[in-house]
């Protein structure tokens, strides 16, 4: 049985030929539209001097879209610790929340720049201290550091934890929510780790809650679903080739490829889940069985716009007759 929140997640990802600003429009059109569908909740990403993504500051993003929605949740997939002091993190989500009462969330991971120059653009000195930031922007958000973030909050944003490499168990001792996506949805070790978040959260005295992250594509058949998953994929393989994550493309298996770009390709659409709603239904059906996760957030993107409108649509439909 799929869990009981839908949510999305947009990277605001950049389209050949258009601006970067026209990204950023699209991602508040689709908020509004998230609303419309009924999600839960609506993330945003930050990604620093990538040219395939326009968004590198969650909390301007978040607030534009709380400011045109009215009841869904926004909030960051995440803000990256690395990259910020914890207390201007902790000042500019307690803004928000203040703003937009009830509404906000703050999810926060531990990458750093996408390359060497981005990252010494970033002053990123590459040291592990996520566990001691991540509570420290606690401190300021709970009220219970030596110093007070404004505006003080009664009830702080909720913290979730992006949770790669060591992020389960931290996200476990810490007692918060954590949302996989990615790699780690692969591995054969999933189960147990995820046992011992469990386990971690217990012990801390919270109630774990676990979010996967993944694209979702629905269309009228899994061909048909699969053209939609090709340029990301894409785009994913000319990263790995060129270092650099190019801007989507509308590019379809009839694209001359190379035996490695095709691999590449090939993997990428394999991590996607897609197909038509009753092929879309049965696999996430076992990967919310294999994980026992409490919510989806699709982080789907795909150059058409109008098939991407179309199958978030098709995914809020399948959600709502699914078993209860």
């Amino acid at each position: 049985m799929t869990p009981a929140r839908l949510s999305l997640l947009d990277r605001s990802r950049t389209r050949a030929g258009e601006p970067d600003a026209q990204a950023l429009r699209h991602t508040v059109e689709r908020a509004v539209r998230a609303e419309e569908l009924g999600h839960h909740r609506f993330w945003v990403a930050e990604h620093h001097a990538v040219p395939g993504i326009a968004s590198g500051s969650p909390p301007v993003l978040v607030a534009a879209i709380a400011a045109r929605t009215s009841r869904i949740r926004v909030g960051s997939g995440g803000v990256m610790l690395p990259n910020h002091q914890p207390l201007v993190v902790a000042e500019q989500f307690a803004m928000l929340e203040a703003l937009f009462p009830g509404r906000v969330d703050l999810g926060v991971g531990r990458s750093l720049g996408f390359t060497g120059p981005v990252r010494r653009a970033l002053r990123s000195t590459g040291a592990d201290t996520f566990a001691e930031d991540l509570a420290e922007l606690r401190s300021y958000l709970d009220g219970t550091a030596p110093v007070t973030a404004r505006p003080r909050l009664d009830r702080p944003p909720p913290l979730f934890v992006l949770a790669t490499g060591r992020g389960l168990a931290v996200g476990g001792d810490a007692g918060l929510p954590v949302v996989l996506g990615g790699p780690v949805l692969d591995d054969d070790s999933l189960g147990e780790r995820l046992d011992d978040y469990r386990a971690r959260a217990r012990a801390a005295g919270a109630q774990p809650y676990v979010v996967v992250s993944l694209d979702v594509l629905v269309a009228d058949s899994v061909a048909a679903a699969r053209e939609l998953a090709v340029p990301e994929a894409w785009a994913l393989a000319a990263a790995r080739a060129t270092g650099e994550f190019p801007a989507l493309e509308p590019v379809d298996d009839r694209r001359p490829m190379t035996e490695r770009q095709r691999e590449r390709v090939d993997s990428a659409v394999g991590r996607t889940v897609h197909g038509d709603e009753a092929t879309v239904a049965g696999a996430l059906d076992d990967l919310f069985a294999r994980t026992g996760a409490d919510e989806l957030l699709a982080s789907t993107s795909t150059f058409d716009l109008d098939a991407l409108r179309e199958s978030d649509t098709r995914l809020a439909a399948l959600w709502t007759r699914r078993p209860r």
